[in-house]
């Protein structure tokens, strides 16, 4: 039996360039934010490995984390994963079907064992087996018998991760998600409704080039891409700063792109890299296209708050308001002082914001009044301040 192709020499002979080859390695380093030695160690990993064997099952679920992975953000990205892996089986992509597919999954579990990939789209029912069976035999049964021998698994999509829809109240099927399943294996959950197809990618790319998992949060996710909350990195968040927000999906607010949280946006609570790689070619988000976040990212995100209630109030200044509550150690005059520094500074801001996204001219009488009530306000808090010291000492 021959050598097996590394996945450099697999996309040579498909046809693709070695410039196409480092530029998915670019795109991979970046995703993961990796310095210029660790993509030095990408490129090295992708032309010298050979490619993964991997099994992707699909269970209770629409299919939609496959057609995501297949329309990912940057069409190289899609095409190229396909030949970093070495696909062996997934009942959807696959050309074989009935015993055929049946024999190919078999043979690749006996010939891979310890040391595939196994991929799960879909939540896995414990009730009545005939809520999802194939060829004959249950879900359960079928990821049971492939677990056993993967050595990580990937749960691809919200469905595998916490069960999704069908794990919704009151979960008719008993469906559980796979880190609930089984013990003992590896598991990385890919969360979303659907994920992000370049989150697959850096996954995958980071197993066969540091031969480890990624560092993953409390919830099993990679960090890289579930360590921030969409509302950080989200381009209204300057107009939720200000207090600006839609207040029904048709008014002028929603025309000029204010902030949707009062519009149900849960976008302060949801972790995921949405705002930063986007969807169709990296074109848009949904809340870039008009509508909130609906938190697909999350565990129970179906049973949680209606879609289109806004969350509890998020307390705070904004995103200023670390700075400008430096003063939380001084006295309680003193701390009020910095309030009411902050309140003033981001009157000022709203005002700066809203026009900038109204596009109007600033009045600059206005924000010559502002500046002078702001100076006063210092002024107060340094007088304070100093007589705090005087009496300390």
């Amino acid at each position: 039996m021959g050598k097996e192709k590394t996945f450099y020499q697999e996309l040579k002979a498909k046809g693709y360039t070695r410039r196409q080859f480092l530029k998915f390695c670019g795109i991979m380093g970046a995703m993961l934010g990796l310095q210029q030695s660790g993509l030095a160690q990408v490129v090295d990993a992708l032309q010298s490995k050979p490619r993964k064997p991997v099994l992707w099952f699909h269970f209770q679920e629409c299919t939609c984390c496959s057609e995501s992975f297949l329309r990912s953000s940057h069409p190289l990205v899609g095409q190229i994963l396909l030949e970093m892996i070495s696909l062996d089986y997934s009942d959807t992509l696959m050309a074989a079907s009935g015993f055929q597919a049946e024999a190919v999954r078999d043979r690749s579990m006996k010939a891979n064992w310890g040391k595939y990939i196994m991929i799960v789209e879909g939540s896995i029912p414990l009730g009545n087996p005939g809520y999802c069976t194939i060829a004959g035999r249950s879900a359960k049964e079928i990821f049971d018998e492939a677990a056993q021998g993967a050595s990580a698994i990937i749960a691809w999509g919200n469905c595998a991760s916490s069960g999704c829809v069908q794990g919704a109240y009151p979960n008719p099927t008993d469906t559980k998600p796979v880190h609930k399943i089984i013990s003992g294996k590896p598991v990385i959950n890919v969360q979303g409704c659907p994920p992000i197809a370049d989150v697959m990618a850096g996954v995958i790319t980071y197993i066969l080039t540091f031969d480890r998992l990624p560092e993953l949060d409390a919830m099993g996710r990679p960090v890289t891409f579930y360590g921030r909350r969409i509302h950080d990195t989200c381009y209204r968040r300057p107009a939720f700063d200000a207090g600006l927000f839609v207040e029904a999906f048709d008014d002028e607010n929603a025309k000029k792109g204010y902030c949707l949280y009062k519009m149900g946006c849960k976008g302060p609570n949801t972790f995921n890299s949405c705002a930063v790689i986007k969807w169709n070619e990296g074109v848009s988000y949904p809340i870039q296209s008009g509508h909130g976040c609906i938190g697909c990212a999350e565990p129970g995100f179906w049973d949680a708050e209606p879609l289109y209630h806004h969350l509890p109030d998020v307390n705070g200044f904004g995103i200023e308001a670390t700075a400008d509550q430096i003063g939380l150690g001084l006295t309680a005059v003193a701390a009020a002082g910095v309030a009411a520094h902050a309140v003033v500074t981001n009157i000022q801001k709203r005002k700066l914001i809203k026009n900038q996204m109204d596009n109007d001219e600033p009045n600059r009488e206005a924000f010559a009044a502002d500046e002078r009530q702001i100076e006063q306000q210092e002024r107060t808090l340094e007088r304070k301040a100093h007589h705090l010291e005087q009496e300390k000492d």
